[in-house]
């Protein structure tokens, strides 16, 4: 097994869906997710991209998500930008620095803190549609030319991070 070793650079929560992320210099972790984030909960209804049925409650699997600096400095890039993406602009909880494939990062890898914390990823997190129109009304181009609102997936595709769930809180 091939140890990584990265460190934090932001943390970010949103209290409910459609609010802006805020950074903050702490998380404190429930088993059921981020204390405070939009997400914890031990489950959830499904999504479009589900396999249940629409409406299905079923077990929560996204407690937290992640990125690396690295891998938000590549989005960037790729599309452009003037300005490098942040993670709350990405709209992802954890932005680490120095694990630049995080997102190739295979389902049951563990993360582990120094104060205790264990998270286990649990599945790559896809860029979504939602999200790119919010980024292409929010930044701009190197070039000056406009962003479109696929622009964020296209270039996020693959590299967005990962999501999982809360093994050990603290």
């Amino acid at each position: 097994m091939k140890e990584l070793e990265g460190k934090v650079f932001s943390l970010h929560v949103a209290a409910e869906h459609g609010a802006p992320l805020t950074d903050v210099d702490s998380m404190q972790f429930a088993l059921d997710g981020i204390v405070g984030d939009r997400y914890r909960s031990h489950s959830r209804t499904t999504w479009a991209v589900d396999k249940q049925p629409q409406g299905t409650v079923r077990r929560n699997e996204r407690h937290w998500s992640a990125t690396s600096r690295e891998e938000l400095e590549q989005i960037s890039n790729d599309m452009g930008l003037a300005k490098t993406l942040s993670a709350g602009a990405a709209r992802v909880n954890i932005c680490l620095q120095g694990i630049p494939s995080l997102s190739c990062l295979p389902k049951g890898t563990t993360l582990s803190f120094k104060s205790g914390v264990v998270l286990t990823v649990v599945e790559y997190n896809p860029p979504c549609l939602e999200q790119g129109q919010e980024i292409a009304a929010a930044f701009s181009r190197k070039d000056g030319g406009a962003l479109t609102d696929t622009a964020f997936s296209k270039a996020a595709k693959l590299s967005r991070g990962v999501v999982g769930v809360v093994d050990v809180p603290g």
